[in-house]
């Protein structure tokens, strides 16, 4: 008698489900991926994918308990000099 397969949670998740994931629009999610603020992500194939656990670990980071603590650090998705030429790489040609 054959069984049902297992349905196992996917592991990774493309942008748009990352972003649902985490209550974000899909575009605040590749504003962070620009600009070095964001989770952690992955490149398979050409797809940007981002794993579940790095999802979770990223929104650990802005963890606060009460407004007195100290800022969490997620940053906001945009810009920061402190970021500059954090990210980018310049190839030769």
């Amino acid at each position: 008698m054959p069984q049902d397969p297992v349905h196992l949670p996917p592991r990774f998740l493309r942008t748009k489900d990352a972003a649902k994931f985490l209550s974000l629009s899909a575009r605040t999610l590749e504003k962070h991926r620009t600009y070095g603020t964001g989770p952690a992500y992955r490149k398979l194939g050409g797809r940007v994918v981002y794993a579940i656990d790095d999802l979770e670990a990223w929104t650990e980071r802005g963890a606060v308990t009460s407004t007195s603590d100290p800022r969490g650090s997620v940053l906001p998705a945009k810009r920061h000099p402190q970021l500059s030429g954090h990210r980018v790489r310049s190839y030769a040609r």
